[in-house]
């Protein structure tokens, strides 16, 4: 960052000037290179250390870098038998970039957003859940009867939540504590 011009606070905002700066992004992408490359070399050996052949390829993040306004880290994992690195309902992949994402973090001292997905399973799932919540939204239109899915982690829950917030007949609520948190979905007027 290069300051062109210093500011004036004024007084009482009279004579105030703005600050004008020239701000250059090369360090910030240089960084965030170095990040990849980082996050990359560990999953490697992670994957090594486990004894699971992969290969890991740097893909395109999805949209979920735009509420953040910056794009996470997105590595995808492919292989022969990957059903170990997802695990039931996908806990054991949420672990797995968990712990890839503490490492990565502690290494560059910052924090580093980053995603994972083993063979487009988080794809997959997020289109179920989808079509899981737009059919309970029509049996509890149909039948007048709230319906309670199975308690999900937070990420899961938000897809339930945000495919049924334009739906004009339902509404949707969380509840429980902690690992036992489920979505109700229940008509709008009730």
């Amino acid at each position: 960052m290069v300051v062109l011009k210093k500011g004036r606070p004024g007084f009482l905002g009279f004579g105030a000037e703005e600050a004008r700066v020239r701000v250059t992004r090369h360090r910030l992408e240089e960084a965030e290179r170095a990040s990849v490359i980082l996050a990359t070399e560990i999953l490697e050996k992670l994957l090594n250390l486990m004894k699971v052949p992969a290969s890991i390829q740097v893909k395109e993040p999805s949209s979920s870098g735009e509420i953040t306004g910056r794009a996470p880290i997105a590595l995808d994992i492919s292989g022969e038998d990957l059903g170990i690195l997802i695990g039931r309902r996908g806990n054991t992949l949420s672990s797995l970039q968990y712990v890839l994402y503490l490492m990565v973090s502690h290494q560059v001292k910052a924090r580093v957003l980053l995603s994972m997905d083993v063979e487009g399973y988080r794809e997959r799932r997020y289109e179920a859940l989808k079509n899981l919540a737009l059919r309970m939204a029509e049996r509890v239109r149909d039948t007048g009867q709230p319906v309670t899915l199975e308690p999900m982690p937070p990420s899961e829950r938000r897809i339930i939540h945000l495919a049924l917030q334009e739906h004009p007949e339902v509404i949707t609520q969380s509840m429980g504590e902690g690992e036992s948190r489920k979505v109700t979905i229940r008509r709008g007027s009730d």
